[in-house]
């Protein structure tokens, strides 16, 4: 099955083209951003080798439908999705750091608890909780945004005021902006028998307007837990059903594999590629309760080109 792993095109007004873990981003004449969402995953801040059918158009359109769902709480940076791996909007200047809101204990932040940690982000986490818990209230635990290659480190409210960062003014609003997206999220998801677990947002200025940038509550970013099975398997202490990446960064760790310096990408086999992009269009049906389209995968570069060129020709 075909995929888009990579992509170099030429557009209009394009002033250059940034290639980040799985999304490549043309700069339109300083003023749009025109986002292409690869099939690349990334686990371990690493893009795996091969690439996953139909997963940008997974995230583009569930991002796509998260901002339409939230821009009444926050501004945000799209105008248009012309292609259904493309999202367009405006270029804003992004700040350096991402918002984690996180609804239980789990992934990273139980792997750094079982660890003996009791505080994460400089957010004090109490005695005798245990793996996919969930907090009184959902926490915020920022991360500095790391470059290609490197891994994204923890970060505390007060470090980034502190450091300059972020103004205390600007950070309060993208605090109070990324837990009012959550609960939105949340809400949804539970509307569909799911539970946001937790996600990342990131956030931009333009015109001196706090807006939210990339993308928004897809499986990439986020963990989703299924909401009938979660207490009785929390109950019982079994792994909960999940959607989410999370399978694939365990799939790594069995096979020796978490990112680090001398390790090795384990092969992937076809059966197993095809099984992640099972799952990413199982959640973007669970999700939005509509059946999942599958664009042409005849020629995607092609595809992507005239949808595009053709929405750039009326853009002013």
């Amino acid at each position: 099955m075909k995929t888009l792993v990579t992509s170099s095109f030429s557009f209009p007004g394009q002033k250059n083209l940034y290639k980040g873990k799985v999304r490549d981003v043309y700069n339109i004449r300083d003023k749009y951003l025109l986002m292409v969402v690869t099939d690349r995953i990334s686990a371990f801040d690493v893009v795996l080798p091969k690439g996953i059918p139909y997963k940008g158009q997974v995230l583009n359109q569930i991002a796509a439908k998260f901002m339409d769902a939230t821009n009444d709480i926050v501004p945000n940076w799209k105008i248009a999705t012309p292609d259904p791996s493309v999202t367009i909007g405006y270029k804003c200047e992004p700040y350096p750091v991402e918002m984690i809101v996180r609804a239980c204990l789990t992934g990273s932040a139980w792997r750094t608890y079982r660890s003996g940690a009791r505080e994460i982000c400089g957010i004090p986490i109490p005695d005798g909780m245990r793996e996919n818990q969930k907090f009184e209230k959902p926490i915020i635990t920022p991360t500095t945004k790391a470059l290609q290659g490197n891994h994204d480190e923890d970060i505390s409210r007060e470090q980034i005021i502190s450091s300059g960062l972020i103004s205390e003014k600007d950070y309060e609003q993208i605090e109070k902006y990324s837990m009012e997206v959550f609960i939105r999220g949340s809400e949804i998801a539970l509307e569909h028998g799911l539970i946001l677990v937790d996600t990342k947002y990131e956030f931009g200025k333009i015109d001196n307007k706090i807006c939210l940038i990339d993308e928004i509550n897809t499986p990439d970013s986020s963990r989703y837990f299924y909401a009938d099975s979660y207490q009785e398997r929390f109950d019982k202490g079994q792994p909960q059903r999940q959607l989410s990446k999370e399978f694939v960064r365990e799939w790594l760790m069995a096979n020796g594999f978490q990112g680090k310096e001398g390790q090795k990408v384990p092969d992937m086999t076809d059966e197993f590629v095809n099984e992640i992009s099972a799952r990413y269009i199982e959640l973007y049906e669970k999700i939005t309760s509509e059946k999942f389209i599958k664009a042409d995968l005849n020629d995607i570069e092609k595809r992507i080109e005239k949808n595009c060129l053709k929405f750039l020709a009326d853009l002013k």
